[in-house]
């Protein structure tokens, strides 16, 4: 029965959107995964979809599947780059991975509006300003 299933809990693995200034002076912004375990995360698979409603009208986006063999403990990959346009959809990202043979995944959803100048932080593992999911 499903309520037997374990699901191990994902831990010290985030994602954060950053954003750069390139040489003509505009805002670059890129979806990178964080791992802050003392241990790689093998095989990980992140599908990223954005969705919405905007007045009466729904709004989706492709979605769009990356592969990632290893993450280093104690490191970060770039995922992919993100299109400012959608930030007023929800951004929702599946991030599935493998510790020791254990499949352990989350759903990461940036809600609309969230990823804005307003909200950036100073993020250590990066070293840059982003918008780091808590």
């Amino acid at each position: 029965m499903r309520k037997d299933i374990k699901v191990p809990e994902v831990k010290n693995v985030t994602l954060a959107v950053t954003r750069e200034v390139n040489k003509l002076n505009q805002a670059e912004w890129n979806v990178h995964l964080i791992n802050r375990n003392e241990h790689d995360i093998e095989n990980t698979l992140v599908a990223s979809t954005g969705y919405g409603k905007v007045g009466d009208e729904h709004q989706k986006t492709s979605t769009l599947r990356h592969f990632l063999e290893t993450v280093p403990a104690k490191s970060t990959a770039l995922i992919e780059p993100i299109n400012s346009d959608i930030f007023h959809l929800n951004n929702e990202f599946w991030v599935s991975y493998y510790i020791d043979g254990k499949i352990y995944d989350k759903k990461f959803i940036f809600l609309p509006d969230t990823i804005k100048e307003d909200n950036l932080i100073y993020i250590k593992e990066l070293d840059m300003e982003g918008v780091l999911h808590s």
